[in-house]
């Protein structure tokens, strides 16, 4: 096969040295609301192309490469008094695959683990290019099914306005869940 971006012949999707080069994570820091942070990794206008493989069959190893790159890592070198839930912004399965469950994967460690298929939206309705008016006037409305009690770290492959983990994180709370802070590969305002 041949590396997505360079098109040399490789034996991943994206090579090696491309990873390497290209795909080096970067650590940014958004306030959402008040003590409230969301991290990223990349600039959404550095990835955005290899962002859209979510909806190709092959998006899946493109999302573990970035993945890998940078939520696995920063898995490794995360550390706190207790275990945390890493949860996925529904990560129900569209495209053969969920994303958002590949992200939240990686994050698996001493001190994160990564629990699935707990909150759902209920509406559909698709948010890519949309304005925050637009995603206010038309919630997510999620349902949460996992434990209470719990300390949460939300994950979500792009923030753009951030309404959506701010609307995921209020569920969260209103079932007693302490939502410490997000991740997400990409920043589309950095």
């Amino acid at each position: 096969m041949r590396c997505l971006s360079c098109q040399s012949l490789s034996f991943k999707i994206i090579c090696t040295q491309c990873q390497d080069e290209l795909l080096k994570p970067s650590f940014y820091k958004r306030e959402l609301s008040k003590d409230f942070f969301v991290y990223s990794f990349y600039k959404y206008a550095e990835v955005n192309e290899l962002l859209n493989t979510k909806y190709e069959f092959y998006g899946d190893r493109v999302y573990n490469i970035l993945a890998s790159l940078s939520f696995a890592e920063f898995a490794k070198n995360f550390q706190y008094e207790n275990s945390i839930t890493a949860i996925a912004i529904d990560d129900h399965t569209r495209h053969d695959f969920s994303h958002t469950a590949i992200l939240t994967r990686h994050l698996k460690s001493t001190y994160i683990i990564p629990k699935y298929d707990l909150l759902k939206v209920q509406n559909q309705i698709k948010y890519a290019g949309k304005n925050l008016e637009f995603r206010k006037k038309n919630k997510r409305n999620f349902i949460y099914k996992g434990e209470k009690h719990c300390q949460v770290i939300l994950v979500d492959d792009i923030i753009t306005t951030g309404s959506t983990l701010l609307e995921a994180k209020e569920i969260l709370e209103k079932n007693n869940c302490e939502v410490l802070f997000a991740l997400s590969i990409s920043d589309a305002n950095i």
